[in-house]
């Protein structure tokens, strides 16, 4: 039994998954602080007031605290765009030059010169017409 959970807990996708975790858990402490210590001030400064928990109103003895809502969706909104911009873009900045430093796919498709339907490209038969298809290096005749 013990070598059993041994064996799960050293399996590779398992402590891939605890690293995730840890730092999932860290970045999350990083960007509440960017947004809760940089950002929040920034539009303190700009609108007067960086906390709406205040603001609420009262119908019927209930009370609607709108401003807390408010909250959230303003830190909602911080730290979504301090992902994207931190994380989201420049991944894609490093995406786009791996793709250019690669040849691009071969294509798995092609068009029956007869039918105009797509096929697989080693098709040796049109699916569609029947046609007969050139091999995969010939190029159809024109006529």
């Amino acid at each position: 039994m013990i070598k059993g959970f041994r064996d799960f807990i050293l399996r590779g996708n398992v402590v891939d998954l605890a690293v995730a975790v840890v730092l999932g858990a860290a970045f999350g402490v990083v960007v509440t602080s960017l947004v809760n210590d940089l950002i929040m001030p920034i539009i303190a400064a700009i609108i007067g007031k960086p906390d709406f928990g205040g603001l609420t109103f009262t119908i019927n003895d209930a009370v609607f605290k709108y401003g807390a809502f408010i909250n959230a969706v303003v830190m909602f909104l911080l730290i979504a765009a301090a992902i994207y911009f931190v994380v989201v873009v420049p991944m894609n900045k490093v995406n786009e030059m791996r793709a250019k430093g690669q040849a691009p796919a071969e294509p798995s498709v092609k068009q029956c010169p007869e039918c105009l339907s797509e096929i697989p490209v080693a098709a040796k038969k049109c699916a569609f017409c029947a046609s007969p298809q050139p091999a995969a290096g010939d190029t159809p005749a024109v006529v």
